[in-house]
């Protein structure tokens, strides 16, 4: 589903003007992206976390080149799912 496919659901879901609901969509995206660069996490109950992972440095290898270079570490965004959200999507 993609974002526009989202405002359509919503518009249609609510009744409010799809300007509108593209304008509140955009708005929580960018609140959950300023909050996880700030290191805070975004939890929504009953849906799920939005979080930001730490992955320790590691070695890769390049097959081709047979040279072996180091990954350092580094933080990523994820986002964990709520146990009612899982339970209704496993079914």
């Amino acid at each position: 589903m993609t974002k526009a496919e989202i405002v359509n659901e919503v518009a249609k879901a609510t009744g409010i003007e799809k300007i509108t609901v593209q304008t509140v969509v955009e708005a929580f995206m960018e609140s959950v992206k300023d909050s996880l660069a700030k290191g805070n996490p975004v939890y929504l109950r009953g849906f799920g976390s939005f979080i930001i992972k730490h992955r320790a440095e590691k070695a890769a290898r390049n097959i081709k080149q047979k040279t072996t270079l180091t990954i350092p570490a580094h933080d990523i965004p994820a986002f964990k799912p709520a146990k009612v959200f899982m339970n209704i999507v496993k079914k």
